[in-house]
């Protein structure tokens, strides 16, 4: 029987090249809990059993030969499904894109094959990334498994309940205002936004192109580290990635080097807005990380209150431009074939395809984008997005990294605040800042956010070890 609970990627790696179990078992056994839990769970939109297996069977034959397998061999993933997988069905979990299989592979997917990972499946998402607790995906509710009457969290709530629930060792996500690390919170789970520019967005279905990144969830902090070292880099086909060296102890760090960060703690993250429960858990967090010997300091952030107005703007001004692609031409079969014209084709194929929460945010990113309405509202919001990096480039005069919960609420049921958006929309003012400024960040249980400076993931992963090797003593 193989430990599925147990299994970290470093721990499967070792457990098959020591011929402890075979590549094909530990992909059998995922397929099983996956027939067996995912009725409740819906983590899952589609699954790719055939390559999975053929993908295990040709590493267990290189095990046999004595060849060397590299760390992320055979390591049994899932991909959310706005990341395209060649020959997959890629959805977005919207209509729209109902039946359309990805024509090539995402530049992260490209990246993970050549050092032999295996796909499971593609997992269930809000549509086109637009939520804070996968409700709103055209296909399924994603539940979470710690407790199925709760929500998981999102856009990426399928990939982190597909981790919680050991329905793949680890899994992919995106992040535009929080969509990894709130889930990750929700779902007990690690997850890590990249700083933008760090890994390549080709191949990603963009929501906003300024503010997209594509990161891990998993079990560890470790674990983070790994998967992110994989997948970081240039990419010819993404202007906007950056090559970037982290070197070997990126996600095993010398303690002494992490002892010398200082840690900031913004005192307009530690108002009355946040349920006591994460208070309480904030102070244990802020205790366990001064009894590593790390100082921390208090810091302000004073424009930061206004990231939720700022990230409303400009993230559904970017999803208009994105989204006017899906036009019932391209891409899916029309949802309508009774059309007079070209314009009744646009109306009847996006009015079909595109649910509730997309059109809320179509219809907002087309105003604040149209003539006499820009500068008023974009190019304002705009401004006020460098002034929140500002304040950032002045608190990390000061600070290694900023430590702030993931999120304001713990997870609530389902179906209670999907019909008040902006109850929804207050979910994320945790982690918009960091995808407004392009820094990276990382949600670790029990729901804490660390905040590093620009490609100082190192940082952030450093701290985050060494906490989490604490609070499992």
């Amino acid at each position: 029987m193989v430990p599925l609970p147990k299994l970290t990627l470093k721990k499967f790696h070792d457990g098959l090249i020591n011929r402890e179990f075979k590549a094909r078992e530990v992909v059998e056994s995922y397929f099983k809990e996956i027939d067996k839990h995912d009725d409740k769970i819906g983590a899952y939109l589609s699954l790719d059993k055939e390559a999975a297996l053929l993908s295990a069977d040709e590493a267990d034959l290189r095990i046999k030969r004595g060849e060397r397998l590299d760390l992320l061999s055979a390591a049994p993933l899932a991909i959310k499904d706005n990341i395209l997988v060649k020959n997959t069905p890629t959805t977005a979990a919207s209509k729209v894109l109902e039946g359309y299989k990805a024509s090539y592979d995402a530049a992260v997917i490209k990246k993970l094959r050549s050092e032999g990972a295996i796909f499971l499946g593609k997992t269930n998402l809000d549509e086109f990334a637009c939520g804070s607790t996968t409700e709103s995906s055209a296909y399924k509710k994603t539940r979470n498994p710690h407790n199925t009457s709760l929500v998981p969290g999102g856009s990426s709530g399928g990939s982190a309940a597909a981790v919680a629930a050991n329905l793949c060792l680890a899994a992919l996500g995106s992040d535009t205002g929080g969509s990894i690390r709130q889930p990750a919170a929700f779902c007990e789970v690690v997850g890590l936004k990249p700083t933008y520019g760090a890994v390549s967005r080709s191949g990603l279905i963009a929501l906003g192109s300024s503010l997209d990144c594509i990161g891990p969830l998993t079990k560890t902090v470790e674990d983070a580290g790994i998967l992110f070292k994989s997948i970081a880099g240039v990419d010819s086909k993404d202007s906007t990635s950056r090559e970037t060296f982290y070197g070997d102890d990126l996600y095993r760090p010398k303690l002494e080097r992490v002892k010398e960060l200082v840690v900031g703690l913004p005192a307009e993250f530690a108002g009355a807005d946040i349920h006591p429960d994460i208070q309480s858990q904030m102070t244990e967090v802020v205790k366990n990380i001064k009894s590593l010997g790390i100082r921390t300091k208090s810091i302000s952030l004073p424009h930061v209150k206004y990231a939720i107005s700022c990230y409303y703007i400009i993230m559904p001004a970017e999803l208009s431009a994105n989204l006017s692609r899906f036009d019932g031409l391209r891409y899916a079969p029309l949802l309508d074939d009774d059309v007079k014209n070209l314009l009744d084709c646009y109306e009847k194929n996006r009015s079909l395809g595109f649910g509730k929460e997309i059109k809320r945010r179509l219809i907002l990113g087309a105003f604040v984008l149209s003539s006499g309405y820009y500068d008023a509202y974009y190019e304002k919001a705009q401004k006020v997005r460098s002034l929140i990096a500002d304040d950032f480039a002045r608190a990390y005069e000061e600070v290694d990294v900023i430590l702030t919960p993931t999120s304001p609420i713990p997870p609530f049921p389902l179906g209670k605040k999907v019909e008040d958006p902006m109850e929804l929309y207050f979910a994320d003012i945790m982690t918009i800042p960091a995808n407004l400024v392009g820094l990276p960040a990382i949600s670790i249980p029990p729901g804490f956010q660390l905040i590093g400076r620009h490609f100082k993931e190192a940082d952030i992963l450093g701290l985050g070890y060494y906490y989490e090797r604490l609070s499992n003593n």
